[in-house]
């Protein structure tokens, strides 16, 4: 799947380690339409939402929708707007709880998307990966947060190069979001929501592939470069100029540890 879109060693790399089959994606479908037609009154009710630029997301195809993170809430607040069915990655921790919470959490994630990460950190960016090019070569959309985890002091900081390596391998076009608000709705350290209105701009369809091979250094960190500034361009937020580094396991960040050293 992945093999020949990188450096040779790093695809025989993939195929000496992935000696199992893969198990099916589960796409988002009845229940996702549902809980969105269920959530969507209780969100404009108590959030009364924003929304702009839903006509930049292309209605068919491979999609990928790389946002700003301020919040856990965001991870509701773009699928509850966006006008295709999206998935996302998460660790698999928060499919583990016990108990009727647990459950319950478990279902909604399922419900909305949200696909585990369930191995080791090193195989957990592998594993992302291939996750992201199954879904976007079926012709799905698929979010990522391409600063690797949310950023607690409301700046947006720079981006890593997985996105643009999803986005340069499979062809998908990469929609900017700009998310603002949702770090007053559930800021860092509270398990409930608060009322607070909240923006979600869908910026224009960004063509990449004039950036180069997948397998490049340079064409993945000046693709996601663009893919930042059109993002910060929706956002406003102040500029970190720096990566985002905790915690240790944002999706975003192992992905990078697996992509193959920059070719010039």
């Amino acid at each position: 799947m992945l093999t020949g879109a990188c450096s040779s060693d790093y695809g025989e790399r993939m195929a000496d380690e992935d000696t199992t089959t893969p198990q099916p994606i589960r796409r988002p479908g009845f229940v996702y339409a549902l809980c969105k037609a269920l959530l969507w009154p209780i969100v404009w009710l108590y959030f009364r939402p924003r929304v702009s630029g839903r006509a930049n997301v292309p209605r068919t195809g491979p999609v990928i929708f790389a946002s700003n993170h301020l919040s856990f809430i965001d991870s509701i607040a773009i699928p509850s707007v966006a006008p295709r069915r999206l998935q996302f990655m998460a660790k698999s921790t928060y499919f583990e709880g016990t108990g009727i919470g647990g459950a319950i959490t478990r279902w909604w994630f399922t419900s909305i998307g949200v696909v585990p990460v369930e191995r080791g950190a090193g195989a957990a960016g592998q594993e992302s990966l291939e996750i992201g090019t199954r879904i976007l070569e079926s012709g799905g959309a698929f979010a990522l947060y391409p600063e690797g985890t949310r950023s607690l002091d409301g700046r947006l900081y720079k981006g890593r190069t997985g996105v643009a390596f999803l986005a340069l391998t499979t062809g998908a076009t990469v929609v900017p979001v700009g998310l603002l608000g949702t770090d007053k709705i559930q800021p860092v350290g509270t398990k409930f929501p608060r009322p607070h209105r909240f923006t979600v701009a869908f910026g224009e369809p960004l063509d990449l592939s004039v950036h180069g091979n997948p397998d490049s250094g340079r064409a993945r960190r000046h693709a996601t470069d663009e893919i930042m500034a059109a993002i910060h361009s929706l956002s406003g937020q102040e500029l970190a100029n720096a990566y985002n580094e905790s915690p240790q396991h944002g999706v975003a960040k192992l992905v990078d540890r697996v992509l193959p050293r920059e070719r010039r």
